[in-house]
């Protein structure tokens, strides 16, 4: 099997030392006390980017799993839940809301750029009534950035406890949990992290927590009950038997992110330099404010299929870059630029790779892109 440059907003590549780490000899989790404090130990290393004195957890399954937990763990019958939406998953809390019996409440905002923060000021101020809100904080179907550091604390001051996804933003933007008042921030493995798919991490707060026990009607699953993870330490029992290796190569890389002090400024540049790169070249973005640094949406020209343009660039030069889905299927192009893809050397030969694909099939473009790109640095 040929392994591609994958640079698809997620999965991303993996480090070399994360891989290894993965194939270490492994123990009995449920019974060896070892385990314990390593898991522990690693959900505090977590705590640390996070920037939380919250609890942290790693459970066993991809990011979508977080988001499906977290409903499940607070939603009751009736509840009202406000979904803030501007996008394919902010939309898409709506499902997991409904599953356990919520009453969703959107607020829509304009999928072509951030979430208004006045716009949503004024629809609190006639209806803030909602046990918890759910927002995205990059919306990876389109790239759009949405401020929570401005969103959540609105939130807090109506009593609303605040659900974050920051799963393909976690590690490639400024997250500051305790101090932008997320109740629980999700992130998963495979995004900026860059460790392979299959975990979900999260920090739940204790207000979060009290709302889980304060419950009427008791959480309707197990593997989505949050709650039953809160005293895990000191009873030393997992709801379930960890996967032990996948644990161990997310430990190596958050230290490998956690030694990496220019993370967010890199990943704040390669994308700039990306996007002015594109706009030069005479396409066009799909989002026109609230762009994400870790993720750059581009609408596919006129007449163009994205499907094949995307196996030609897989074919012809081994580059691997995403489609949409959705409203968005076959109307844009992802790169992504996000953990061990925010490299200068990777993202630039994947716009060669993109532009002579363009070429191949008549779209001539006003600029180089890969120069354009590199002038930046």
């Amino acid at each position: 099997m040929k392994v591609p440059y994958i640079m698809t907003p997620g999965p991303t590549e993996v480090r070399e030392n994360v891989r290894l780490a993965r194939s270490l000899e492994s123990t009995n989790p449920d019974l060896d006390l070892q385990f314990y404090d390593f898991y522990k130990e690693t959900c505090e290393k977590i705590s640390e980017f996070l920037k939380t004195n919250n609890e942290v957890r790693i459970l066993s399954g991809e990011g979508i799993l977080g988001l499906e937990a977290a409903c499940a763990s607070l939603t009751e019958k009736g509840d009202r839940v406000l979904v803030i939406d501007n996008g394919i998953f902010g939309e898409g809390f709506a499902d997991f809301v409904k599953i356990y019996g919520g009453e969703v409440v959107f607020f829509t905002g304009d999928r072509h750029k951030e979430i208004d923060i006045e716009e949503l000021s004024k629809f609190l101020q006639n209806d803030s009534d909602f046990k918890y809100a759910t927002i995205v904080h990059c919306d990876t179907p389109s790239g759009v950035l949405n401020d929570v550091s401005k969103i959540c604390p609105m939130l807090k001051e109506k009593g609303i406890i605040t659900v974050v996804d920051s799963v393909a933003a976690m590690g490639g933007e400024e997250l500051r949990v305790d101090d932008w008042k997320i109740d629980i921030a999700l992130g998963g493995s495979q995004k900026c992290i860059s460790a392979p798919p299959g975990l979900t991490i999260l920090s739940i707060s204790k207000n979060a927590f009290n709302a889980m026990k304060n419950r009427k009607t008791p959480i309707a699953s197990f593997y989505c009950n949050l709650l039953v993870w809160e005293n895990y330490y000191e009873n030393k029992w997992f709801p379930y038997t960890q996967p032990i290796s996948d644990i161990t190569g997310l430990r190596v890389a958050i230290d490998n992110l956690l030694k990496d002090k220019g993370i967010l400024e890199r990943h704040s540049k390669i994308a700039r330099a990306t996007r002015n790169a594109v706009i030069e070249a005479g396409l066009e973005l799909y989002i026109k404010q609230g762009y994400s640094n870790t993720v750059t949406v581009v609408q596919v020209p006129d007449n163009i299929n994205d499907s094949q343009l995307r196996d030609y660039m897989l074919e012809k030069y081994n580059v691997l870059i995403a489609g949409s889905f959705g409203y968005l299927s076959g109307k844009v192009i992802r790169i992504g630029h996000m953990g061990e893809n925010a490299n200068i050397n990777k993202v630039g030969y994947a716009l060669f790779a993109l532009q002579k694909s363009l070429e191949f099939f008549g779209v001539n473009l006003n600029t180089d892109l890969m120069s354009t790109f590199l002038r930046e640095f």
